[in-house]
């Protein structure tokens, strides 16, 4: 079973048993509300947790756990990541043209030429739009934005993305 990432534990909050989470998803509201099942990856132990509290403090999601009351129920969580299953990527339907960070890391990357490039190692989340970080033999990595102008194209069947590098981008 693989499982994906959707927060970070970082810290405990208050005395009642909150954790502080940094949001890893692009869809906190569906993956971090009431009643959904985490999963903590704590010392080689998968620990199901299922969410009975969550709200918004500055950068912030804090999440409470059923059955978790207290900062000592809580303490040992941190630091940790929570993620789902591979089967619970199946309640969001994606937009036309949007994709999971999974199906992007990994691919390889071409020019309009059909150079390669490289194959996407990260996808850096930087406000308005993300970022892909592209690997590159014996050269730094390249930095694309994810807009029209410089993704020209994802093709998850034939596993290749082809962009126009423009200047000053290289």
């Amino acid at each position: 079973m693989e499982y994906f990432n959707v927060a970070k534990i970082v810290n405990t909050q208050g005395l009642k048993g909150e954790v502080r989470t940094q949001v890893l998803t692009d869809f906190p509201d569906q993956r971090l509300k009431k009643g959904k099942t985490v999963y903590a990856f704590v010392d080689d132990k998968i620990l199901p947790l299922e969410i009975d509290g969550s709200r918004k403090h500055k950068s912030f999601e804090l999440l409470h756990f059923k059955g978790y009351d207290s900062i000592n129920d809580v303490e040992f969580l941190k630091p940790s990541f929570l993620k789902i299953k591979e089967d619970q990527l199946d309640d969001i339907d994606l937009q036309p043209g949007a994709y999971f960070y999974h199906q992007i890391i990994g691919l390889p990357v071409f020019d309009e030429e059909d150079n390669k490039l490289g194959i996407v190692k990260e996808i850096m989340d930087l406000g308005p739009n993300d970022v892909w970080v592209v690997k590159r033999d014996g050269q730094k990595d390249l930095l694309l934005p994810k807009i029209d102008d410089v993704i020209k194209q994802v093709d998850l069947d034939k596993q290749k993305i082809i962009v126009d590098v423009l200047e000053g981008l290289d």
